[in-house]
Formats: C-alpha cells, structure tokens, sequence
C-alpha cells in the first residue's frame, strides 16, 4: 500500500512541474447569455474566426489575456521518407 501511495505521489509531483504553455489562440468570444452569463471561447486565431462564430447567436469577441505572442503553425509536420533498397 505504501508503494502505491507513493507512486501516486511521484506522479503527481511529475504532472505539476511540467512546464505551463501559454496560449496560442489570440482572440476569444464571449457568447451572450440569459441572465448575465454566458460562456467564453478562445480557440480563434483570427477576429475573423471569431466574428464568425458569434455571427447570429450573439456575443463579441476580444483579445485572449493569454495570448503569447509566439506564432503557430498549422501545417502539418513533414513526413520523413523511407528508401527502399
């Protein structure tokens, strides 16, 4: 049992020192809600993205507080090829 305590524990002290990512995405939308509330997006690269998506349903779109900076790709990686011979 003390073994497997202990495992848990070292795992865990793992996962949370693992470095923390900022975000990539640098827009959110805020989607308008009954009452006041309502939920909050920010998978958009583009405000055109985001605008798009509140399009209709109502809501706005803003800049993420944890947006990086730090450009992304979202070509796909490059395959290596294999000789045959």
């Amino acid at each position: 049992m003390r073994l497997a305590v202990a495992a848990l524990f070292s795992l865990i002290v793992c996962v949370a020192a693992a470095p923390a990512h900022a975000d990539p995405y640098r827009w959110c939308a805020q989607y308008a809600g009954y009452g006041g509330g309502g939920v909050e997006s920010c998978y958009y690269l583009t405000l055109e993205q985001c605008r798009a998506s509140v399009s209709g349903i109502g809501g706005w779109c803003h800049e993420s507080v944890w947006y990086d900076g730090r450009p992304i790709s979202t070509d796909p990686a490059p395959r290596k090829v294999r000789k045959r011979g």
